[in-house]
C-alpha cells in the first residue's frame, strides 16, 4: 500500500479521532487499526509523531506576537510547497474569522511538516480540520470547516 503521512492522518481522522462516542482510542488500539488497514509501521511513526508536534505546539503557546494590521509573508520554502490557491484560502479563512493567527500559523507549520513536495488545496483543508479540532475554543470554525470539506466530498460522490 503506497501512503503518506496526510494520508494516515485522514484514515485515522474519519475513522477514528472523530468519533461520536466521546471516547479517544489509545494509541495501541489506534496503531493496531491502522496495522489491520495496512498501513506500514514507518509511515504510522510518522503520522504520530505529526500528531504529537501539533499537540506540544499548542501546549507549549506556538503564538507569536502579532497584530491585528499584519499580513503573513510567506518564505520561499512555504511559497514552494503551498501554491497560491493554498495560501489564499488561508488568506480567505482568517479574513473570515475562521482562523486566527495562531491557528493558522499551527496550519502552516503542520502543512511544512509534511513530507510532500507540495501540498494541494485538498491536502491543506484537512490539515486545518485537524488543526482545528485540536484546538479548545475553535469549535464554530471547526464545525465550518468540517461542513465544507465533507459537503465538498459528498458533492463528488453525486
Amino acid at each position: 500500500m503506497k501512503e503518506n503521512v496526510l494520508d494516515i492522518l485522514m484514515y485515522l481522522f474519519e475513522h477514528c479521532l472523530d468519533s461520536d462516542n466521546g471516547a479517544m482510542p489509545d494509541e495501541k488500539a489506534l496503531r493496531d487499526h491502522l496495522d489491520s488497514a495496512g498501513f506500514h509501521n514507518q509511515e504510522v511513526d510518522k503520522a504520530f509523531n505529526w500528531l504529537e508536534d501539533l499537540s506540544n505546539a499548542r501546549e507549549s503557546g506556538f503564538s507569536r506576537p502579532v497584530s491585528g494590521r499584519s499580513i503573513r509573508v510567506y518564505g520561499s520554502q512555504e511559497v514552494a510547497k503551498m501554491d497560491a490557491e493554498c495560501r489564499g484560502f488561508i488568506m480567505f479563512l482568517e479574513q473570515a474569522g475562521v482562523l486566527d493567527p495562531e491557528a493558522r500559523e499551527l496550519v502552516i507549520d503542520r502543512a511544512m511538516a509534511l513530507e510532500t513536495e507540495e501540498i494541494d488545496l485538498p491536502q491543506l483543508k484537512w490539515v486545518i480540520l485537524m488543526v482545528l479540532f485540536n484546538q479548545p475554543g475553535h469549535e464554530a470554525a471547526y464545525a465550518w470547516m468540517e461542513d465544507l470539506i465533507f459537503d465538498e466530498i459528498s458533492d463528488h460522490l453525486h
